[in-house]
């Protein structure tokens, strides 16, 4: 009897274990992942990542969307329209990568859409039924698709690399941007943007106004007398501003000065297109517009999720949405009802019903606003 008492565990466990992914012929590239030795920052984005109009444009798209928790649904025909059912959640809807914040994998899956318009996820582990259960982020400037050499993305690459490494792209989630990439498309912009910045510091850094040393007597001085002179002259200047000169030099000052040549008007108008070339609203990112004004922080985040995230976010979620991610008939949603909740913006507030209990207006224009969203009872 005792034989037919023992429970047996070996078999249930076994059919959900799950199974690590790992390398072999065609995916020695996984062996590199989590490595971050060999991991490297691309020069092109630290370059943008400079301007400050890039890195707020960058900063705020990001944290919006890192902080916005994963669901899912299924469609469901009621008689007039297909009804969201919201269901439960994955186990890795909280946490994609066990290692790091749902937050971190998210953001940083956003600026390399951002910046690349494409990003990368490793699935390192699956379940018993196949599907992923656990992802890591894989930078994209450590990735090269041998059929796609870019800037633009006709689709899904079929041959991946990861650090000269090849991956099998069953085992890789592949996000593209509907926008291309912010370091491909902006070069002259940001060349641009550069130039007017290390202008900027150059007379940053002069203690006096810029000008010449000029020779009124004495023994001719050659060329590279002259320089040394100047040069001296220069680096003195950042340690004191008080110059002494005899009477065979006279310092004359130059009529160039900052605003002169209009650094300032330049370098504004450069914020303005880097807010353009971001996907941003102006306002966002600190540059005025003339007859452009909003009304509250609220249509701030708005304006943000509308103009700039909406895109990289519709991408995350049609992505993490395929039949290889979640069984079919399951759909991904990041929750910007909840981001916006937040300030009490997706739903009317009470608190603006005057005593007849009539919501008003500026509640009903602000949620008239919002995407379209059939909140539902959680099925069990």
């Amino acid at each position: 009897m005792a034989r037919f008492s023992k429970k047996n565990t070996e078999a249930p466990k076994a059919a959900v274990a799950a199974a690590r992914v790992g390398g072999g012929a065609g995916n020695t590239g996984m062996y590199m992942v989590d490595k971050f030795t060999f991991y490297t920052a691309d020069p092109s984005v630290e370059a943008a990542l400079q301007v400050p109009t890039v890195s707020r444009a960058r900063d705020l798209i990001c944290s919006m969307v890192g902080c916005l928790t994963i669901k899912q649904y299924s469609e469901q025909w009621n008689g007039e329209y297909m009804e969201r059912i919201y269901l439960p959640p994955d186990t890795w809807f909280n946490q994609p990568d066990p290692n790091v914040t749902r937050n971190f994998i998210l953001a940083n899956t956003a600026s390399d859409l951002m910046m690349f318009g494409r990003a990368f996820w490793a699935i390192t582990e699956r379940l018993g039924n196949g599907f992923p259960s656990k992802f890591t982020w894989l930078p994209a400037q450590n990735i090269y698709t041998l059929d796609q050499s870019g800037p633009q993305w006709f689709g899904p690459s079929n041959q991946i690399t990861f650090q000269g490494a090849p991956l099998k792209t069953q085992d890789v989630v592949q996000f593209l941007s509907p926008n291309g990439g912010l370091i491909y498309q902006g070069v002259s912009a940001i060349t641009t943007a550069l130039r007017l910045q290390r202008a900027a510091e150059r007379f940053a850094t002069n203690e006096i106004p810029s000008g010449y040393l000029k020779q009124t007597g004495g023994e001719p001085m050659n060329a590279q007398d002259l320089a040394d002179m100047a040069a001296a002259f220069a680096a003195a200047r950042q340690q004191s501003t008080v110059a002494a000169l005899n009477e065979f030099v006279d310092y004359k000052e130059t009529s160039h000065k900052p605003d002169d040549l209009q650094l300032v008007q330049s370098r504004e108008f450069m914020a303005l297109e880097m807010a353009r070339l971001a996907n941003i609203p102006p306002y966002l990112v600190g540059v005025s517009v003339p007859g452009y004004t909003y009304q509250n922080a609220d249509s701030a985040r708005m304006d943000l999720y509308q103009f700039g995230a909406k895109p990289l976010i519709e991408a995350i979620e049609q992505t993490l949405s395929m039949n290889s991610i979640v069984p079919r008939g399951r759909f991904v949603e990041l929750d910007v009802h909840g981001y916006l909740e937040e300030n009490g913006m997706a739903e009317p507030d009470t608190d603006d019903s005057d005593d007849n209990g009539t919501v008003g207006g500026d509640a009903l224009n602000v949620a008239s606003s919002l995407p379209p969203t059939n909140r539902q009872r959680v099925v069990k």
